[in-house]
């Protein structure tokens, strides 16, 4: 959703809401009319767009974690022939996820409090791509800092995450800084968490 340009389509602004609202109130705290009142529709309406909010929740979860894979796979090849070899590959990895954690904030509370409500098959595919994708990162810091152990690195993929997933709890005391001004301290903070294990 965050590297969108054009207008979303109804079924995005249906997720985008149902995220918003699943993260103030909780997965059970919201209905489906008021999910489709906040785009515009009745909440009966929404049944043309998704089978009921399981759907909708199994979609924003599993979705957010293949876009964090695919932008990650797409961010090291893109960068991968840069000059600024792995250590390029590392702050694109970077900038990407802070993207996320920026611009989706709502998905961050919504996969910490509602993961388990997933089916299954659900929750076991939400996991293999975040797999994949700690995978990506494991791969690339090795890269940065070879002397580090995988156990390390692996820690420090983790601490990393949660630094940067930290962003719901942003400016609740007021004085938030600028998107960007927010977005260069959590890469700041990133690259010295990693700078750590070399």
């Amino acid at each position: 959703m965050a590297t969108r340009t054009d207008a979303p389509t109804r079924r995005e602004q249906i997720l985008r809401e149902a995220a918003r609202l699943f993260a103030e109130r909780g997965f059970h705290g919201v209905g489906v009319d008021e999910i489709g009142a906040a785009v515009g529709i009745s909440g009966p309406g929404l049944y043309r767009h998704f089978a009921g909010k399981d759907a909708m929740l199994a979609e924003l979860l599993v979705g957010i974690s293949g876009r964090l894979l695919t932008g990650a796979k797409r961010r090291v090849s893109e960068a991968g022939g840069s000059p600024g070899g792995p250590e390029g590959v590392l702050d694109s990895l970077i900038e990407g996820h802070i993207d996320f954690a920026l611009d989706d904030r709502p998905l961050i509370t919504l996969h910490d409090r509602e993961l388990d409500r997933l089916r299954d098959s659900d929750r076991k595919l939400v996991r293999q791509l975040q797999r994949q994708y700690v995978e990506i990162w494991v791969g690339v810091v090795r890269e940065v800092y070879p002397g580090a152990g995988e156990a390390v690195v692996r820690s420090a993929v983790h601490s990393v995450f949660g630094l940067l997933n930290s962003t719901p709890h942003l400016g609740r005391g007021g004085g938030l800084p600028s998107r960007a001004a927010t977005g260069e301290l959590l890469h700041r903070m990133a690259r010295g968490a990693f700078a750590v294990v070399g």
